[in-house]
């Protein structure tokens, strides 16, 4: 069952992020605008549009936050591979996202001051007279 949905959300996902799917849906707008006149702009007609739009939004936030993990999941295993590969780089960095807010918040901390240190560095390099 999971392997069906993972197929189905992926090419779901695919198809609904074209543009095809987006000129289908102004169509759709369009020609319900259109109708208005036809129906007196009445409750019905309303509701028509109201109910359509809820039913497709309810069913993409499942699909797209299905692609979303997907591909959130295949990024954080490639840069652990490349972590991992690097000599000299800090392999606990690889489980990160299992980390606190906290802790994260501390080391996204350590890593501003580490830029702010090369940088001065680097502006110190390039004025120096030598």
């Amino acid at each position: 069952m999971r392997e069906i949905f993972r197929k189905f959300a992926q090419v779901t996902s695919q198809a609904v992020g074209s543009s095809w799917a987006f000129l289908l849906a102004v169509l759709i707008i369009v020609v319900w605008a259109i109708t208005g006149p036809m129906f007196h702009y009445s409750d019905t007609w309303q509701l028509i549009i109201n109910t359509g739009t809820t039913i497709v939004t309810f069913m993409m936030v499942f699909l797209i936050q299905n692609t979303q993990n997907r591909d959130n999941k295949a990024i954080h295993l490639k840069l652990d591979e490349l972590i991992k590969g690097v000599k000299g780089a800090r392999t606990g960095m690889v489980n990160l996202e299992s980390l606190s807010d906290a802790d994260l918040e501390r080391l996204q901390e350590e890593f501003a001051r580490l830029h702010r240190h090369e940088n001065h560095s680097h502006h110190e390099a390039e004025t120096s007279p030598l």
